[in-house]
């Protein structure tokens, strides 16, 4: 239980170190948005297996407070990095932790998934640590779109609990055609799928 005279402190910006693809980020987090004390063990999981062009045009769906797209963004300087969030204030945070660490390549917008990014065969990359109660109806949308926004040979790579990797093999099987399992941890799994030209 908190009391009022806690609260100022609670308002106050929490700072995460992470060491993340070989970079050092200082990331600022705030309460209500997703693991703002640590970087979860997913997004941790998931950086061991992510595989990065220095030209690559990547995208980081449901961003949070940016700890995945602006690792991206440092390991592809020569190219970008759009982030997405539908929460204004993780939108606001992954904008302030790219200023924080001096990252340009790399930029947040509010959407909805991908209803505000109007990109057709543009994405190297499209990265997502997917969020558990993501419902089958919402996970189709995204799969479709992602198809569409990836350029041919793009690569799409999600981390999501154990107890969706089943729906995701079907999903990436039956949109993309194929897919791959990276790892499979004690609670998370990576999956990844490629857009065949």
């Amino acid at each position: 239980m908190f009391f009022r005279n806690d609260i100022a402190k609670l308002k106050q910006d929490l700072t995460v170190q992470a060491h993340l693809l070989g970079y050092d980020l200082t990331l600022k987090t705030r309460w209500g948005v997703f693991s703002p004390r640590a970087i979860d063990d997913g997004t941790v999981l998931l950086m061991k297996y992510l595989q990065v062009s220095e030209a690559d045009k990547c995208l980081d769906l449901g961003c949070g407070y940016g700890p995945i797209g602006l690792a991206l963004a440092k390991s592809c300087p020569q190219g970008e990095v759009c982030m997405v969030d539908k929460d204004f204030v993780a939108v606001e945070l992954s904008n302030i932790n790219a200023k924080l660490n001096r990252i340009d390549n790399a930029k947040a917008i509010l959407s909805d998934a991908f209803l505000g990014v109007n990109k057709d065969n543009y994405f190297d990359q499209i990265v997502s640590n997917v969020p558990a109660k993501v419902g089958r109806e919402q996970l189709s949308i995204i799969l479709y779109d992602a198809y569409d926004a990836l350029k041919p040979g793009g690569r799409i790579t999600f981390v999501t609990i154990n107890g969706l990797r089943h729906f995701v093999k079907d999903n990436f099987k039956s949109v993309f055609g194929n897919y791959k399992k990276l790892k499979q941890g004690q609670k998370y799994t990576i999956s990844q799928a490629i857009k065949t030209p």
